[in-house]
């Protein structure tokens, strides 16, 4: 009897994925209950901050306000939600008016089948904070987060006192030269910030595929990703995991954050358009330090970047401190 080697070995794959995903899905299900990752449960953990939600731009918008002053919004990047920004809030709070939102596709927000451009997302903050009546305020993004922060800075300059950009610059055509294969020997299971091997842009362009292959499964991804990206892994930790997982692990969920990458074509059309940033922007950088050390000073009047040192990318869950500390001496 002749065997068909490769055929054995690709199910044995399959089978011990399946087995993964049943051990850590069953993990999460006995550790934390499903009302124990509610938005109601989580922001019970963070005083004086509410849950609230708004219809704007023809999109239902989930944000999570706390706080005292000038308002001062914040918005997550993949794979995560508001709750990326949990251990920071409380230390804003104290100075701002704290407004973290889930982007459009994201948490607790809509998922409409369209819109996923940082142009037209951009669009829902702006509306947002009008909604909440304010008409001018500081804006922070990270990640996909820190793309619509920027969107929105250069659209709607007059609604923007100052920037904050944290670890990822807006899509550009340099884009369009990022490598499909990674240099040799520079590709391992952490981020060489020298050399990112970031694959999964191109993995996110593909429709339907990654709903099929990772719908109940977002946290096998997860882990990978958390792996690569961080430096201290404890810093996201069991609870935060579970938090984002059974944020993506619909096939919508993970259909709408892969969306915020097949738009990028799209942003990087518009991005040509816009004008130099005159507000003032602050660039924090983990891995993306070199990164935005090349970007942000040419597309801007008056900015600086800064490192934010022995972190990986998830900078405001690795070095809450630090970060926070960061953005109240730029913004006061």
């Amino acid at each position: 009897m002749q065997f068909n080697t490769k055929r054995i070995r690709n199910i044995a794959i399959t089978i011990i994925l399946l087995f993964v995903s049943a051990i850590s899905n069953a993990q999460n299900s006995d550790k934390y209950r499903k009302k124990d990752l509610t938005d109601a449960a989580l922001v019970k953990t963070l005083p004086g901050f509410e849950n609230g939600y708004a219809e704007v731009n023809g999109v239902n918008i989930h944000y999570v306000a706390g706080g005292n002053g000038q308002p001062l919004v914040l918005l997550p990047g993949w794979p995560e939600t508001w709750w990326s920004y949990h251990k920071i809030m409380p230390l804003l709070a104290e100075k701002y008016h704290v407004i973290v939102v889930d982007i459009r596709g994201m948490g607790s927000s809509g998922r409409p089948a369209e819109g996923y451009d940082k142009k037209t997302m951009a669009k829902d903050i702006y509306e947002l904070i009008h909604r909440l009546g304010y008409q001018k305020v500081y804006m922070a993004g990270h990640d996909i987060g820190s793309q619509v922060a920027w969107s929105f800075a250069a659209n709607y300059p007059d609604a923007t006192s100052k920037l904050i950009i944290l670890d990822v610059p807006h899509p550009d055509e340099t884009w369009f030269s990022i490598p499909m294969l990674p240099a040799l020997g520079t590709f391992s299971d952490k981020i060489d910030a020298a050399h990112p091997y970031v694959w999964w842009f191109a993995f996110h362009q593909v429709k339907e595929l990654p709903e099929k292959m990772l719908a109940g499964r977002a946290g096998i991804e997860h882990e990978w990703f958390f792996k690569y990206l961080l430096y201290n892994e404890a810093a996201i930790n069991s609870l935060d995991r579970a938090v984002y997982a059974a944020a993506y692990n619909s096939a919508g969920g993970i259909r709408s954050g892969n969306a915020w990458y097949q738009t990028f074509s799209q942003d990087i059309a518009d991005e040509k358009k816009y004008k130099k940033l005159e507000m003032p922007v602050l660039g924090i950088g983990g891995p993306g330090f070199g990164w935005l050390q090349s970007v942000i000073p040419g597309k801007t009047v008056n900015s600086k970047v800064v490192q934010a040192e022995g972190s990986g990318h998830f900078i405001a869950e690795e070095k809450p401190e630090a970060a926070a500390r960061f953005m109240i001496d730029f913004l006061q």
